[in-house]
C-alpha cells in the first residue's frame, strides 16, 4: 500500500509499504477513506516531538471501511461498517477508560515504559504519533490496524459523509472538551484566544453549549472571519485591544478562557489571565 512516511525532520515522503495484518483477535482492518493533517503533525515534521523513527506512518486523524476483523470483536463490528477511528487507542476494560479517562487507557501504550520515563506517566497508545505513545502507523495511508477494534471507533450511520463526519476523530473533540471544561453557564461570556482549527471548534462547542457570546481573539483576517461566520465576536488584538476592555464587565458576566495552539507574543497567556475571575486564573495557572 501507499503511505506517508517519517524520514526525518522535515522530510516526509508517500512510499510503499507492507499492508497492514491482524495481530491481535481484537484488531480490525479498514481502508481508509478519508484523513486530516492535524497542526500537532506539523511537530513531527519538524521533528519537536522526540522518539520518532525512520519508516513511522503519519497520521492520527481517519475514516473508513471495515474489511477484516479479528476473532475477539465478536458483533461490534462487521465488514463494510464505516467507521471513525478515534486518535486515542481505548482498551475500554481498565480502570482509567471505566472511568472516562480514555487519554490514559492503561493498556493500549504498547512502550509505556518509554513513556513513563520521558512523561512520568504513560498515556494512552496514539496512532502516528512517535514511540512514546506506542508507536502506531497511523493513518494517512490506504488500510490501517486498528488495535483494539471493538472499542477504539465511532460507527457512521448511514446517510453521512466522510467531510460531515471526519473531525469526530480528533479536533472536534479536542474544541469540545475545552469548551466542557468551562462549565458554561446561561448569560456566560467566553473568550477564546487563538483561531486556528481547535480555537474554530471550540467556538462552536461554547456556543452549542449555551455561551450567551463568544469572543473570539486573534490577528489573522481569514481565522476572523471564519470565527465570525460561526457566531462569535471577534477581535483582532493587533489593533482592536480597547474593544476587549469595552466587551467585559466582570461584574456581571463570566469569563472563561481557551487557548488554543501556540502564543504568537509571549504575554498572551498573561492577558488571558487578566480576564478570567480570580479562581478561574488560579486554576489556569495550575493547569
Amino acid at each position: 500500500m501507499r503511505a506517508l512516511v517519517w524520514h526525518g525532520k522535515e522530510d516526509i515522503r508517500c512510499d510503499t509499504v507492507s499492508d497492514p495484518e491482524i495481530e491481535h483477535p481484537r484488531d480490525a482492518i479498514i481502508k481508509v477513506t478519508s484523513c486530516a493533517i492535524c497542526g500537532s503533525d506539523l511537530h513531527l515534521f519538524h521533528n519537536l516531538i522526540p522518539a520518532m523513527l525512520p519508516g513511522d506512518i503519519m497520521g492520527h486523524e481517519m475514516m473508513g471501511e471495515v474489511v477484516e476483523t479479528g476473532s475477539g470483536v465478536g458483533g461490534r463490528l462487521k465488514k463494510g461498517d464505516r467507521i471513525v477511528v478515534p486518535f486515542t487507542i481505548t482498551c475500554g476494560e481498565c480502570e482509567q477508560c471505566r472511568r472516562g479517562n480514555f487519554s490514559i487507557c492503561e493498556r493500549s501504550n504498547r512502550k509505556k515504559k518509554i513513556a513513563d520515563k520521558v512523561f512520568g506517566h504513560s498515556t494512552a497508545g496514539l496512532f502516528g504519533y512517535t514511540h512514546l505513545t506506542g508507536g502506531f502507523p497511523g493513518g494517512q495511508a490506504e488500510y490501517l490496524r486498528v488495535p483494539f477494534a471493538d472499542t477504539t471507533h465511532i460507527k457512521i450511520p448511514d446517510g453521512l459523509t466522510d467531510e460531515q463526519v471526519l473531525f469526530l476523530g480528533d479536533i472536534f473533540p479536542t474544541g469540545w472538551q475545552a469548551a466542557a471544561q468551562c462549565d458554561i453557564e446561561p448569560g456566560d461570556t467566553v473568550a477564546i484566544w487563538g483561531c486556528g482549527p481547535v480555537g474554530q471548534m471550540a467556538i462552536r462547542s461554547a456556543i452549542l453549549l449555551g455561551a450567551e457570546q463568544v469572543v473570539a481573539i486573534d490577528c489573522l483576517p481569514e481565522r476572523l472571519s471564519m470565527a465570525e461566520a460561526g457566531g462569535a465576536i471577534t477581535i483582532n488584538f493587533e489593533g482592536e485591544r480597547r474593544r476587549a476592555a469595552e466587551r467585559s464587565d466582570q461584574r456581571k458576566r463570566a469569563a472563561k478562557m481557551h487557548r488554543c495552539g501556540r502564543p504568537r507574543k509571549p504575554c498572551l497567556l498573561r492577558t488571558a489571565g487578566h480576564a478570567l475571575r480570580p479562581c478561574q486564573a488560579d486554576a489556569a495557572r495550575r493547569e
